[in-house]
């Protein structure tokens, strides 16, 4: 039985598009240019692209038009299971050694660097700011500047935090050397040594080393791939632990891309002031939101001045410029001490130039865009490792950051994986890099911040190929 015309363009545009002719994120040709090429009515090609939005492989978007995407399917990982014993701090930090030692090399393919490249950065409007910071501040940023951080950054960090629902004082901020910093002040100021410290689970390498580093206890805390922490797990957590601190990353999460859902930030908030468990609050991808509203943050429901949040610009603006920021509330000596004896301040040139740029460069604006290209990547990359992958791999649908989480059959080793891509010139996040008392040798992380272009196909075509191999073995 011969089909209606919008059928038959409805079959044509899925068959694009599962085939990757049409990627995930690419924009459709207008309704009056499908019109045309098709020889049919603008109300059938509409019928089409209705019926193509209720299948999940359009989506629309106010005043930009109609764009490709993969339908959300749903989503199981399974259960990790724990190792035998625990990694050592030295046993981590060789795994990161291994795995980001050769990310600047040439000809390498990255889907390991989790920060944005530079062409999705308002680099015009950056260097705006470093000529109008070279004429009229110069001598000034020969100087060290105040530990605390210049007043005008400070202040355009509060005025933007405030408008996003965030209420940040500049007066209480404190400038440092990248997010990295602002989570050891953190630890500085409200733990001491062998002091407990709850993490999420998975959770990013970086925070393992911090802890470790400074003589704490990181004890991971189960953490779902899409909603986060919940309450239930931290009050066992804390049951079982007698923790000092909790950290967590409310919005799109490292390595998962999970968010806390709003209402659990607040029951989860008004928890840990009752139990006496400082909460420490990274927010550093909170900005990088893929749907039409911002999540709320920890600090919003911070009533005592009792939560620690940190923040900064490394993934948002300029990720060389190492700039971040801590709103340490009743712990502010504290912090304000453990900075000058650990850096004495933030370069002033750095913050010089944000300062102005917040204030002239439309930072709202380059979000915006930011956001779209980053969803838009996010869609690609997934189908992508749909298409090249073997078919029995789990991919995380996260609503925004920089990350996916990827699960492939449990005969695969993804540390062998990495050294066989390595070959290639490819490297990615292997799982074992994310815990110290799970076994996720079948998991790997893939980041999305490089435009995804020939280069990165290629980079995960390779990479899917070498995973099949590794299952079929």
């Amino acid at each position: 039985m011969k089909k209606f015309k919008h059928e038959q363009l409805t079959d044509q545009l899925v068959e694009l598009i599962e085939r990757g002719d049409l990627k995930a994120g690419e924009k459709l040709p207008s309704l009056r240019t499908l019109s045309k090429q098709q020889g049919i009515s603008l109300m059938t090609v509409y019928h089409a692209i209705n019926t193509l939005q209720g299948m999940g492989y359009v989506e629309s978007r106010p005043k930009s038009g109609y764009f490709a995407r993969m339908p959300v399917k749903t989503v199981h990982f399974n259960d990790q299971k724990r190792l035998e014993s625990r990694k050592t701090a030295e046993s981590m930090d060789e795994l990161v050694q291994m795995v980001y030692k050769n990310k600047d090399k040439e000809g390498h393919i990255s889907l390991a660097m989790n920060s944005p490249s530079v062409e999705l950065l308002p680099t015009t409007k950056l260097k705006q700011s470093i000529l109008y910071v070279n004429r009229q501040k110069s001598d000034a940023c020969l100087k060290y500047g105040p530990v605390a951080g210049i007043p005008e950054l400070r202040e355009q960090i509060a005025v933007f935090s405030n408008h996003n629902g965030t209420p940040l004082n500049s007066e209480e901020l404190i400038i440092t050397v990248g997010c990295m910093e602002a989570i050891n002040l953190a630890i500085h100021a409200c733990t001491k040594v062998g002091d407990k410290i709850l993490i999420e689970s998975p959770t990013y390498f970086g925070v393992f080393q911090a802890i470790l580093s400074l003589g704490r206890i990181p004890i991971e805390v189960e953490t779902d791939f899409k909603y986060g922490v919940n309450l239930e797990h931290l009050k066992k957590a804390i049951r079982e632990h007698q923790p000092k601190a909790c950290m967590l990353v409310t919005n799109f999460s490292n390595p998962l891309g999970a968010s806390i859902p709003d209402d659990e930030k607040e029951r989860i908030a008004k928890y840990l002031q009752t139990q006496e468990v400082v909460l420490i609050e990274n927010d550093i991808y909170g900005e990088l939101y893929f749907g039409k509203k911002r999540g709320r943050t920890l600090k919003c429901f911070d009533r005592n001045n009792e939560i620690i949040y940190c923040s900064s610009f490394s993934k948002s603006l300029a990720p060389g410029y190492r700039v971040g920021w801590i709103a340490p509330g009743k712990y502010y000596d504290k912090v304000f001490r453990a900075k000058l004896s650990l850096s004495i301040s933030t370069a002033t040139m750095s913050q010089e130039i944000l300062a102005h740029f917040l204030k002239n460069g439309r930072y709202d604006l380059h979000l915006k865009r930011l956001r779209k290209q980053l969803h838009m990547q996010s869609l690609a990359y997934q189908q992508a490792i749909e298409h090249y992958f073997p078919e029995d791999t789990i991919i995380s649908r996260p609503e925004g950051g920089f990350v996916l989480w990827i699960e492939l059959n449990a005969e695969v080793d993804t540390l062998q994986l990495f050294n066989k891509a390595q070959e290639h010139k490819i490297n990615f996040a292997p799982g074992q890099l994310f815990s110290i008392e799970k076994d996720l040798h079948q998991y790997l992380r893939i980041s999305i911040g490089q435009t995804f272009d020939q280069h990165i196909e290629k980079g995960i075509k390779i990479l899917g190929e070498l995973a099949k191999q590794e299952r079929d073995n």
